[in-house]
């Protein structure tokens, strides 16, 4: 067969990216006589030719690998494939031989802030066309763009240059001011204030740090929504959808303008959208999501009861190889000098797919092989109905709308593990509408889109293919069958969707196999963590042990007249509920509040011990771990409890010459932040690896200590905290007593404060 190609250097960018990967694998297995140099940015650690060392490890390369061997594989890769390190923001010297660039690099994402869009798929263009302009090298370029730059518009486009009057530079210079201008508006007060506010409410009892970094993440999070809505706003008042299609339209303009229009050889390839391949390098052969996948993963596991989309619309789906096919036919086809070609890869002119369709075909396919929930239970996928946008967003609303609400009612309910399946519950649900939330807003305009593409030219490009090279080099998009695409190539083969799907494994909550190791802690809370007992309680066991049954009774009157405020002091701060409540002490003898505990406290506090507790700590000290009790509670109360621990970190009162306790603390309660500075610097002197060691804690203010550890574990976790838990897939644990649930109906009433 003959070779295109032959003898040719070709400059591929973006040759990590789906499609630049896939051109390089054609080029090295098809045409045995290019060149290939790659423009490829380091990252991290890794150098340019590491990360490309690690990209010839890929599944696309295996069929060629193992057709060649692996030692002919690395000869050719050795003698034919240069890597060249840099990025489209700074494009180094380039060869002065180059016969053909492959402009495939951008920025694949529908809602970017408006000025990485143009960064990426404005600037990178202009600064490619400089750098190839300045190499003194003349090649044909392929500027790999999208059908999609046609815009918002029904009725045929074609296959030619667009029509706009966008003055490229002006917005250009408009969109990369945007982010100063933004980051000024985000640090005014007003705004700010009610940043703070929010996250004081939010995340107050876990401590200032914790509120101050997430008003700072609040802050950053709004600078970004308002350069998205920026992209998006501006590229709808201009015609087109989104900031992707706008600014690759413009990446065009730059191609037309620096390029042909100073007299250069041009071709511009617009794929729609690109999915798994049909046959090379393997039928289904896919890198990552795309497109059109985050919707087939969503409707099979019936995330998606309904959504704005047009039966009779068409999904422009083109498999990637047929783009790689067309693109290197481009390449070897060049228009004469200074003028510009177009080619249009697209199915929806003369093998259209439909979602009327599409659904029917993914019903077929999830009916067969359905995919399974968290439980195990086989998932319904759903039956749309194809409703208006209007409609499906009124009802998005409403459910959003009622979840809320049931998060905020449930967010103020007991903790226990009926609060805890409700949380899980409205968990799910948030998260199965953000998912509708996020493909409305992002999909709509591609999944209601009435436009159809022209694809006369790349007919022609394909029908110029020699006959000979047709089978493997073709492109022609009526031989696709859709059914057996979808069915057989496709979806099987979608990240995260496999034929037989088992239910998520959940993080284990086992102390089985606890490592053996000198240098790890195991951090444990007190109250409601290893104890069921709060400092309520502790007061309640002192005062009918010291005083008898009738004087405890009527302290404990006074204390629920005001429990209000110890519950408004826990609210507002923990320190504070400890420092409000422990004035209570005043003027009690340290030595014989000693001796009250030692016989008679003692038995009520190791009765109130969980079990697991108990178990879990043993095994962690089994294990060689360090175990650790830190507790807001004083340290005459926990005494108790010495023989469990290794080391015991609590409170101490402040005394008179007299030994008695003034009511006030000696040291500053040891809470939320405070545990875990200290935790850090502990680890810092005494060699510990905070990284694998083991903290429990059980409400929202422990948060930040369980955060410096490696293994966070939540026990009988208030609602705030299991949220947190199930963000961060920390194990949770429902740990009891027998001893729970004997405190009189007066006691509980009020011990729901301090639970520390």
């Amino acid at each position: 067969m003959s070779d295109p190609l032959k003898n040719a250097h070709v400059l591929v960018t973006g040759a990590t990216g789906f499609v630049g990967q896939a051109v390089v694998e054609k080029l090295l297995s098809a045409y045995p006589s290019t060149r290939i140099t790659v423009l490829v940015r380091p990252r991290g650690a890794l150098s340019a030719q590491a990360r490309v060392d690690k990209l010839l490890r890929k599944p696309v390369f295996d069929p060629w690998r193992e057709q060649v061997g692996t030692e002919a594989a690395q000869r050719q890769t050795a003698e034919r494939l240069t890597v060249l390190a840099g990025d489209l923001g700074d494009v180094p010297a380039l060869p002065d031989d180059l016969d053909v660039v492959i402009h495939s690099a951008s920025t694949v994402s529908f809602d970017l802030p408006i000025d990485e869009a143009f960064a990426s798929n404005v600037g990178g263009p202009v600064n490619l066309y400089q750098a190839i302009t300045a190499s003194g090298s003349d090649p044909h370029v392929v500027h790999v763009s999208t059908c999609y730059v046609a815009g918002l518009r029904k009725g045929l486009s074609e296959e030619r240059s667009l029509e706009h009057q966008v003055d490229r530079e002006a917005e250009m210079t408009r969109a990369l001011a945007a982010r100063a201008d933004t980051e000024t508006a985000s640090r005014r007060p007003q705004l700010l204030g009610k940043l703070v506010a929010k996250a004081r409410s939010q995340h107050r009892r876990a401590g200032a740090q914790a509120v101050a970094k997430a008003a700072e993440e609040a802050r950053k999070a709004w600078v970004t929504d308002q350069l998205v809505d920026a992209g998006r706003t501006r590229a709808t008042s201009l015609g087109w959808p989104d900031v992707y299609t706008f600014t690759k339209a413009l990446g065009e303009r730059v191609a037309e303008d620096l390029w042909a229009g100073t007299g250069h050889r041009l071709s511009i390839v617009r794929p729609t959208i690109i999915e798994s391949s049909l046959q090379h390098p393997f039928p289904g052969w896919i890198d990552g999501f795309k497109v059109a996948d985050p919707l087939i993963a969503a409707y099979g596991r019936g995330a998606l009861p309904e959504f704005p989309v047009l039966a009779d619309a068409i999904l422009d789906v083109i498999p990637v190889d047929h783009v790689v096919n067309a693109t290197l036919a481009a390449a070897a086809s060049p228009p004469p000098a200074a003028e510009a070609q177009y080619f249009q890869v697209a199915s929806g002119s003369r093998n259209p797919l439909r979602f009327g369709t599409i659904v029917r075909l993914l019903r077929g396919y999830f009916s067969k092989h359905p995919l399974t929930d968290a439980d195990g239970s086989f998932v319904q996928v759903p039956n749309w109905t194809f409703p208006n946008g209007p409609a499906v967003q009124r009802s998005l609303r409403r459910r959003e709308l009622a979840v809320d609400a049931a998060d905020s009612v449930v967010g103020r309910l007991p903790a226990n593990n009926t609060t805890r399946k409700w949380i899980s519950t409205i968990y799910k649900a948030k998260r199965d509408l953000g998912t509708l939330r996020k493909f409305t807003d992002l999909y709509q305009a591609y999944t209601q889109t009435e436009v159809v593409f022209d694809d006369a030219n790349t007919r022609a490009l394909h029908e110029a293919v020699a006959d000979e090279r047709k089978a493997e080099h073709g492109f022609d998009v009526t031989a696709i069958d859709w059914t057996y695409y979808l069915q057989e190539v496709h979806v099987p083969k979608v990240p995260g969707l496999m034929r037989e799907r088992r239910p998520s494994v959940k993080p284990s909550t086992s102390a089985d196999n606890l490592p053996q190791r000198d240098d790890v802690l195991a951090v444990f809370d007190l109250h409601g963590t290893v104890a069921a007992a709060s400092l309520i309680e502790h007061y309640v066991w002192v005062e009918l042990a010291a005083k008898g049954m009738l004087p405890a009774v009527r302290e404990l009157g006074g204390m629920v007249a005001t429990s209000g405020t110890y519950l408004q002091a826990e609210r507002r701060d923990r320190g504070d509920f400890i420092r409000s409540f422990m004035r209570r002490y005043a003027g009690v003898n340290e030595a014989e509040l000693r001796e009250v505990i030692a016989t008679k406290v003692t038995p009520s506090l190791r009765a109130r011990v969980h079990a697991e507790a108990t178990e879990r700590i043993a095994k962690h000290r089994a294990a060689g771990h360090r175990t650790v009790l830190v507790t807001g509670q004083i340290d005459v109360f926990v005494e108790p409890l010495a023989d469990m621990f290794d080391v015991i970190l609590a409170g101490e009162m402040e005394k008179d010459s007299s030994g008695s306790w003034t009511g006030h603390l000696a040291t500053s309660p040891l809470v939320d932040e405070a545990r875990a500075a200290w935790l850090v610097r502990y680890a810092r002197e005494e060699g510990v690896d905070l990284g694998a060691s083991y903290a429990y804690g059980d409400t929202y203010s422990d948060r930040p200590w369980l955060d410096v550890v490696g293994h966070a574990n939540v026990v009988n976790p208030d609602p705030s905290l299991y949220r947190y838990a199930r963000e961060k897939r920390w194990p949770v644990h429902s740990w009891t007593t027998t001893a729970e649930g004997r405190l009189s109906p007066v006691v509980r009433s009020i011990t729901g404060a301090g639970r520390r």
